[in-house]
């Protein structure tokens, strides 16, 4: 029986835990996994427009939207208005989220490290092929 989507599911579900616990250990509670992907293409970026993250992250513009405006509430993150079009605007990070993104990196490699590793770097990198074929 194919289950993919299943086992996707609860892989999802148990890195969500495990990154809410290592938020919380470091005393940040107001964050979400979902704001981890807005971050990490900031931190790779500097500066996006909303559409662009809403690819990047393949979700809808409006729900990057109410990521952002969370972010931005929360001191991670501003919106700059572009200096050649005026009808642009970037969302940026704050010196706070910039900050952030040390504790962010660790997370994120703790996490790749606990999903991975039951698997040869072989098979990871099948596993990680096959899921973007899927994508």
């Amino acid at each position: 029986m194919k289950q993919a989507l299943s086992l996707i599911s609860k892989i999802k579900e148990k890195g969500n835990r495990f990154v809410l616990e290592q938020l919380k250990a470091n005393g940040i509670e107001e964050l979400v996994p979902s704001h981890g992907d807005i971050l990490a293409v900031l931190f790779k970026y500097e500066k996006s427009t909303m559409k662009d993250i809403a690819d990047k992250i393949h979700r809808t513009k409006p729900t990057v939207t109410v990521l952002v405006d969370k972010l931005e509430k929360l001191g991670f993150v501003k919106r700059e208005k572009s200096d050649e079009d005026s009808r642009i605007t970037y969302i940026v990070l704050t010196e706070k989220g910039n900050e952030f993104k040390p504790l962010f990196e660790n997370i994120s490699d703790k996490l790749n490290n606990l999903l991975y590793k039951n698997l040869t770097d072989e098979e990871a990198e099948t596993l990680d092929k096959l899921l973007k074929k899927m994508l």
